[in-house]
């Protein structure tokens, strides 16, 4: 058993440290508070080659693996869980998803400069559309159709909750084609969000991760060429789940960096801030809640990185992924919630970041399969 990361894995995560504390952290509360778009900072993290981390540089990515893709994605969540989200989305599940099931076409036409995060000098990221005013965690209820017009597809219908959706080029769509079918009938469709009958509404007022672009997205009589469906005929909702058993390590990451950027702030807090004499490091119940605070983030990151390497070495991950994103977001919400603790008053407070930190956790409980859906996909993979 190997726990020592490569040079090549440190490289990438010192340069995403690097990235998130002189790239995200200054204006990361201004763009909270305004709901602004991190625009640059994703243009800057295409530079970095982040946003297409595990495609093979054939299309345009930067052919690493899924642990470096978990070591980028904690440092950049520590300071910035809107940026880290954005780049989850478009690495975890639009470009995989492309390389993974795309035909050749796809790939040169969307893969590419997805992978690269820029066309023609500007933005080029995607999203993936599953849920639904009534399919949230009951994805086979799909009420957005793609009706079958010969040469193309008819696509009808509204998608909520969407990442990116604003802001994104290409979409991933699950629709229903063939209802007697079930979840078999069910297809996935790639849509450009310029296509006539392509409406992006209402965006989200949220709670936390406020500077992702979170929008519902509404199509109406969109025609979908037949060459722009992936897989086969029904392969939709197999496509979403095995795309979304990915995507929760990249979830997983973000939760992890969310619990460690707590631990790291509320451990530079407790060093300078004095109570009763001397250092609050000093008073064995911050010491405790710091050391409770390291011993589950540590778990955590092991979590995370052994959902990587079978994710790596062609391993089933489906288990070891839902292990990590329910523990890892369960830590974050937790330890988020402790570094507020520590900081008293201050930590109620916007400047000192963790108030930030405790909105933006609890959506990783929520958000690629709630921690209820974590717990079902685990216990029958136990109890089989």
């Amino acid at each position: 058993m190997q726990f020592q990361l490569t040079e090549e894995q440190l490289m990438i995560q010192q340069a995403a440290r690097d990235f998130a504390r002189q790239q995200c952290l200054p204006g990361v509360i201004e763009r909270d508070e305004k709901q602004q778009f991190p625009k640059e900072q994703v243009l800057q993290l295409a530079d970095l080659g982040f946003m297409g981390m595990m495609v093979d540089p054939a299309y345009g990515g930067a052919g690493l693996d899924t642990v470096s893709y978990v070591l980028a994605m904690e440092e950049i969540s520590k300071v910035d869980a809107s940026t880290s989200v954005c780049m989850s989305v478009n690495n975890s599940l639009v470009c995989y998803g492309l390389q993974e099931f795309g035909t050749e076409q796809q790939k040169q036409q969307y893969l590419t400069p997805l992978a690269r995060g820029k066309k023609d000098n500007d933005l080029y990221i995607g999203a993936f559309m599953l849920s639904e005013p009534e399919a949230g965690s009951d994805a086979t209820s799909q009420r957005t159709t793609a009706e079958d017009k010969g040469d193309y597809y008819l696509l009808n219908g509204t998608k909520n909750w969407i990442t990116n959706g604003g802001t994104a080029s290409v979409y991933l769509v699950m629709a229903q084609t063939d209802p007697a079918k079930g979840s078999k009938g069910i297809n996935c469709l790639i849509v450009e969000k310029n296509w006539p009958g392509v409406v992006v509404a209402a965006k989200e007022n949220k709670m936390g991760i406020r500077a992702s672009d979170t929008h519902t997205v509404m199509f109406n009589d969109v025609k979908v060429p037949k060459e722009n469906r992936i897989g086969a005929d029904g392969f939709g909702f197999t496509f979403a789940m095995k795309t979304l058993a990915g995507g929760r390590i990249g979830i997983a990451a973000q939760a992890l960096g969310i619990a460690s950027g707590s631990l790291e702030f509320s451990t530079d807090y407790a060093k300078t801030r004095k109570a009763f004499g001397t250092e609050i490091m000093n008073h064995q119940i911050i010491a405790f809640k710091l050391a409770d605070m390291a011993t589950r983030v540590d778990a955590a990151r092991l979590l995370c990185l052994k959902a990587a390497w079978h994710k790596d070495n062609g391993q089933d991950y489906i288990i070891s992924s839902s292990m990590a994103k329910v523990f890892a977001s369960e830590t974050a919400m937790w330890a988020s919630t402790e570094a507020v603790q520590i900081h008293g008053g201050y930590g109620y407070v916007k400047e000192y970041h963790v108030e930030r930190l405790m909105r933006d956790a609890k959506i990783t409980q929520i958000y690629e399969g709630t921690s209820e859906v974590q717990r079902i996909v685990i216990s029958r993979g136990i109890l089989k």
